[in-house]
């Protein structure tokens, strides 16, 4: 393919900011999540940053060897909502847009240890979780065959 010199070749071409030299750049992906997780965790003490003030922070400190728009920077923080790394506050900034966090601990819903069925008696007995769930016990059974 050829193209004029003082043009720029469109991002279903060459793939966007995300690749270089056709190749998914998965380094160059995980230096800026890793930037835009250090900022969310770090400006205005954790309490939330927006897209357009990570953006800005991007940029001044140059982190990005290309220039990138919102909507690429916006592309960058779902990544680490979709692993759970950040999550959107339940507040908003004093002009309007979403708060991003980092995101709280995931806990199980249940505490169950799988020694709790360890116990010689355990198809004779309930057994009571934290959460007040109760199993029941199970009736004695044999096998035919």
């Amino acid at each position: 393919m050829y193209m004029l010199f003082h043009l720029k070749p469109a991002k279903e071409l060459t793939g966007g900011p995300w690749y270089t030299e056709l190749e998914f750049d998965h380094e160059f992906i995980n230096e800026l999540r890793t930037f835009v997780l250090l900022m969310v965790r770090k400006l205005n003490e954790g309490r939330g940053v927006t897209l357009t003030e990570i953006a800005e922070k991007m940029k001044l400190a140059k982190v990005s060897r290309v220039e990138l728009n919102l909507e690429e920077v916006q592309q960058l923080m779902q990544t680490l909502a979709f692993d759970y790394k950040i999550e959107q506050a339940p507040t908003v900034s004093a002009n309007g847009e979403p708060l991003f966090i980092a995101a709280r601990r995931v806990t199980t819903m249940c505490e169950f240890k799988w020694w709790d069925v360890l116990a010689s008696d355990f198809h004779f007995r309930d057994i009571r979780f934290e959460d007040g769930l109760v199993l029941k016990a199970h009736e004695p059974h044999h096998h035919t065959g």
